[in-house]
């Protein structure tokens, strides 16, 4: 198992950020490595942290504005190479479908409830990691 896994967290809402912390904890599961985070509040310093690389799970905000964390998705799925698993985090149920449209991995609804996030956030790095293995 790797040391740490890295997960960007993108939005321009800092107490949402501070959720997706507080709720994947330190280590969202036993199977999977302790998690570091680095948090984007803008798109271009989304584009640039996946350039550089070593990023293995974006969790992106559907409510951000300007641009939106589906769209952000969906852009960084077709400009990024290896483009690592995005979990977006959607204001209603109902906006599921956008999410798929999105092409994100998985979506779980605002505010972060954190059981379900770790849940999503640990299968998505279970992905990442063995893929990458």
């Amino acid at each position: 198992m790797q040391p740490t896994a890295t997960v960007l967290v993108y939005s321009d809402n800092a107490h949402t950020r501070e959720q997706v912390r507080l709720a994947a904890g330190r280590r969202p599961a036993a199977d999977v490595p302790p998690v570091e985070f680095l948090e984007c509040a803008t798109l271009p310093a989304v584009l640039d942290a996946l350039e550089h690389g070593g990023i293995d799970v974006c969790v992106l905000d559907g409510e951000t504005a300007p641009a939106g964390g589906m769209g952000v998705c969906r852009q960084i799925k077709d400009e990024i190479f290896r483009c690592p698993p995005v979990l977006v985090l959607i204001g209603r149920p109902q906006d599921a479908w956008l999410a798929t449209w999105s092409r994100a991995d998985a979506a779980v609804t605002l505010p972060v409830e954190p059981v379900e996030f770790a849940d999503s956030l640990a299968a998505l790095l279970r992905t990442r990691l063995s893929v990458g293995a």
